[in-house]
């Protein structure tokens, strides 16, 4: 019914455009005669003039039918290339089309019909192809047998095939008769004697094909099996030993007898419509077979052919693309280089910004190239979108998080690698610095990764940076008693510091001390040196706490740590002997390192 309906619509403005021609031919015809018949009336002094009028109006009555069947014509033409015909095919070959119905009956059901009835004088034994005869009726010309019409033509037909209705009719018994009669010869005894012999000998060519085919097949495996040694020595990459020759052997022999299947399925898969091809009744089925290797080759072909401007538009946006990077790059070095300098821009920041900048190029090149794709537009190509963008937005926040804080690290310029910084409570040196992490290694030589957000949202301190621009104040403290006079502390304390190797003493960077608070029991001294050596601190540290101890001791003063009131014997010292005077007798002075805790 939804193709009976189809071809009702798409057949209306057809019919349409027939019955307007007939009716329009039909009044030009009524009104021709009868100015003829005006012409052949006329009598009178005044005949030859209304003669002359009336003939002006015929001529002018036939130009305008002749313009307005021009413009049919081809207004019927256009509307050929785009109507739909329902093909008569009772045997397979489509003997005539039908274009237009015939009362309540539709293109397709007259297609049909006819059809069914010329099958049925096939199978009538007494009929003869001759006994169809052409049957003139008051309504259109009819091709009948005996008293079965077989079918009727009608004005619109011949109107729409441009040719009479008796000269259609004569058409279509012809065709039909020699349709008969060739599908009656093709199915006679020798014929199909003929066809089996056929069928037997195309068996026997498959058989003996095969054969050939595993011979062929055979052989080369010998010749595979002769080379190992020579050929196959195995697959080896960058050291790692992939397949050895006796595997590799294998999987050759493996994909060779892949490709002897693959050839006798196509040898079969020729001969299968070979075979269906010799019975007129499977030719359908060899046609199918046929169209399942020739439509996809065709549909394929079609499409890379329709497909070759859209790829050449991707080809140019691709060279555009690469040598738009490359230039970027060349510019980028330039900069890192030193030999480019632009004012605000730093050299270190050259390599974040071009892998920025190439991103950004390289996500606007895909989103021209995008609609450019095969299959863009498909809905499974846009649900594949949607999903990798959901799971993009879903499982990478934190990612883009660090990516972002690594940005903002970049272009802040807080360190570089090789500097050493503190991040939180963590000290050490930069070894790395990627958009997502900073790579730190201290001085226990303990590699810690730390996520850029971590960095970013932190206080970060540079050791490296002050030690290179106004030097790195290193800065410890001692708590000395009251009795020791405060000038001899600042003396040995800066004696200690200039002793110790990374110290700098040169004008505006020498050591000075501080006394930062008067206690109950001391007052505590601090002493501040200044280093440009920012990756020696811990080293630097422990041998200025050496030195105070060796000034301290030289210089006659205890150390006393912590500040001892009750748990020792005060007529004892702690000095080293090698440091006392030959006169010594008791300790001069109590003095404390670190603030002390009462015992």
């Amino acid at each position: 019914m939804a193709q009976q309906s189809d071809s009702l619509i798409a057949n209306q403005e057809p019919v349409a455009l027939l019955k307007k021609m007939d009716s329009t031919h039909r009044a030009d015809s009524l009104k021709r005669l009868e100015l003829m018949r005006e012409i052949e009336n006329l009598k009178g002094a005044r005949t030859d003039k209304q003669r002359l009028e009336l003939e002006q109006k015929l001529k002018e009555v036939n130009t305008q039918d002749s313009l307005r069947k021009v413009a049919q014509r081809t207004q019927l033409e256009k509307l050929k290339s785009s109507a739909k015909g329902f093909p008569v095919a009772p045997f397979g070959d489509t003997l005539f089309t039908i274009y237009t119905r015939m009362g309540s009956f539709s293109a397709s059901d007259r297609a049909e019909a006819i059809a069914e009835k010329i099958e049925k004088l096939y199978d009538d034994v007494v009929f003869t192809p001759d006994s169809l005869l052409v049957s003139q009726s008051e309504a259109a010309p009819q091709l009948v047998y005996k008293d079965v019409i077989v079918m009727s033509i009608n004005e619109m037909e011949a109107l729409w095939l441009g040719v009479s209705q008796d000269s259609l009719a004569k058409s279509y018994q012809t065709k039909i008769q020699q349709a008969i009669r060739e599908e009656r010869e093709a199915n006679s005894v020798i014929n199909i004697a003929l066809r089996i012999g056929a069928i037997i000998l195309i068996i026997v060519g498959i058989y003996f094909a095969i054969r050939l085919i595993n011979i062929g097949f055979r052989k080369i495996n010998a010749k595979v099996i002769s080379l190992k040694e020579r050929v196959l020595k195995g697959v080896k990459f960058r050291g790692y030993q992939f397949l050895d020759s006796e595997r590799e052997l294998q999987v050759a022999l493996f994909l060779i007898n892949g490709l002897r299947i693959i050839v006798i399925l196509v040898a079969l898969y020729i001969a299968l419509p070979l075979l269906f091809s010799v019975f007129p009744w499977t030719r359908g089925i060899a046609e199918t077979l046929i169209g399942w290797v020739l439509s996809p080759l065709k549909n394929t072909a079609t499409s890379v052919i329709n497909y070759l401007p859209n790829l050449f538009t991707i080809f140019v946006i691709g060279a555009i693309t690469h040598y738009s990077v490359k230039f970027l790059k060349f510019v980028a070095g330039e900069i890192e280089s030193g030999a480019l300098t632009l004012p605000g821009f730093y050299p270190d920041w050259a390599k974040p910004t071009l892998n920025i900048v190439k991103f950004l190029v390289y996500a606007f090149s895909f989103i021209i190239i995008f609609p450019y794709l095969p299959g863009s537009d498909s809905p499974i190509f846009q649900g594949v979108s949607v999903f990798v963008g959901v799971l993009f937005s879903l499982g990478s926040s934190s990612a883009i998080a660090n990516a972002v804080a690594g940005l903002v690290i970049t272009y802040m310029r807080p360190f570089k690698v090789g500097d050493r910084i503190k991040i939180g409570e963590l000290s050490g040196d930069v070894i790395e610095k990627s958009l997502l992490v900073t790579r730190i290694r201290t001085i226990k030589n303990e590699n810690i990764t730390v996520p850029n957000s971590t960095v970013l949202a932190g206080s970060t301190v540079n050791y490296t940076t002050s030690a290179k621009e106004s030097g790195l104040i290193l800065h410890t403290g001692v708590t000395i008693g009251y009795d020791v006079p405060w000038k001899q502390v600042h003396e040995l304390l800066i004696n200690a510091a200039l002793a110790t190797k990374g110290i700098m003493n040169d004008e505006g960077h020498k050591p000075f001390v501080l006394q930062t608070s008067l206690d109950d029991f001391y007052v505590a001294y601090q002493i501040n040196a200044y280093t440009d050596e920012s990756h020696r601190m811990a080293g630097i540290y422990s041998e200025l706490h050496q030195n105070i101890q060796d000034k301290f001791n030289e210089g006659g003063v205890e150390i006393l740590s912590p500040h001892y009131r009750a748990g020792r014997d005060g007529n004892m010292t702690t000095i080293p002997s090698n440091y006392l005077p030959k006169d010594y007798q008791a300790p001069m002075f109590n003095v404390n390192l670190n603030k002390p805790t009462e015992k």
